[in-house]
């Protein structure tokens, strides 16, 4: 079975911790324990967050004055090298010396004219108070929004229309490799609309949980897994009615998902909905803990077509 697991920031950075190398590194570890015995029974691709790491940085890069600071397409591609040299090596430590890895740079086409140009939404870098907000936001131009009770910065968030590097990803593949691609929801890039089939770099951050499922869609994998940090989908999520969701179809799925948080849960269950209705197979949206039960259809909120 070829599995696309969309794994968490959770994965690899929680909220409020440090974000130095060794701890990420610490957190991806944790995850390659969870992943190796899945990946020693099916075919694996894994794509993965860098909200917090793109965020950093950015951080990084606006503290050095004597150059601009790079675009955020540039440093996605950064991000999407340094978790995938983690995850490739930590697995690796887990699984036969044999097994291949290989960590794919993913340009994913966006439309010039998505309206989430002008309405940034995505979260990315650390969590600030509010008062330290408001100050970078008139020191540097940026956007913060509240997220929980703290605030982050926050960056356009277009829709994924086409992964360019597809092929080389099949290929890798059908020869027995694990592919790590499409970190962070890919490299977001577009035509320029004033030359022919001129591709250049956007200043937008793509959503990992609808890169992924367009991802596994383009692969035709058989099941999507959108890996995070509870077990289940829950209707009324931390109110004295709250109850998770088990196996579910698309139509019941759809009448819930207005009251899923846009911040949190609504992309999860966005992505998943696409991928089960585009290529009717299964989605399912989990602990990263539980990996393999929920590969063998036994934990997890699972979306069933109708």
């Amino acid at each position: 079975m070829l599995i696309v697991v969309a794994l968490g920031g959770n994965a690899l950075l929680q909220r409020g911790q440090p974000m130095t190398a060794e701890m990420q590194r610490t957190n991806i570890r944790i995850a390659a324990q969870s992943l190796a015995p899945v990946a020693r029974e099916h075919r694996l691709v894994l794509s993965h967050g860098n909200g917090p790491q793109v965020g950093l940085l950015a951080l990084q890069q606006a503290a050095y004055q004597q150059v601009e600071p790079y675009p955020f397409d540039v440093l996605g591609a950064q991000t999407e090298g340094m978790i995938g040299y983690m995850l490739e090596q930590e697995l690796g430590n887990l699984l036969p010396f044999e097994v291949p890895f290989a960590t794919i740079l993913t340009m994913i086409e966006v439309d010039p004219n998505d309206p989430a140009f002008q309405n940034p939404t995505k979260f990315i870098g650390p969590v600030y108070e509010e008062a330290e907000a408001r100050q970078m936001e008139a020191a540097k131009g940026w956007t913060f929004r509240k997220d929980g009770d703290k605030w982050r910065r926050v960056v356009p968030s277009p829709m994924p229309k086409r992964i360019f590097e597809h092929r080389p990803i099949k290929w890798l593949l059908e020869n027995g490799t694990i592919v790590i691609c499409a970190g962070g929801g890919g490299i977001p890039t577009m035509y320029d609309p004033t030359k022919e089939r001129w591709l250049m770099g956007v200043e937008a951050v793509i959503d990992k949980d609808l890169a992924s499922a367009l991802l596994a869609e383009e692969l035709k994998a058989d099941l999507l897994v959108i890996a995070t940090d509870v077990s289940n989908v829950y209707v009324n999520f931390r109110q004295p009615d709250e109850h998770k969701l088990g196996r579910v179809s698309v139509s019941e799925m759809k009448r819930l998902s207005a009251q899923f948080p846009a911040g949190s849960m609504g992309p999860k269950v966005q992505a998943a909905l696409s991928f089960v209705e585009k290529s009717g197979k299964r989605a399912a949206i989990g602990s990263l803990a539980e990996i393999e039960q929920i590969a063998a259809g036994q934990a997890g909120t699972i979306i069933e077509p109708d």
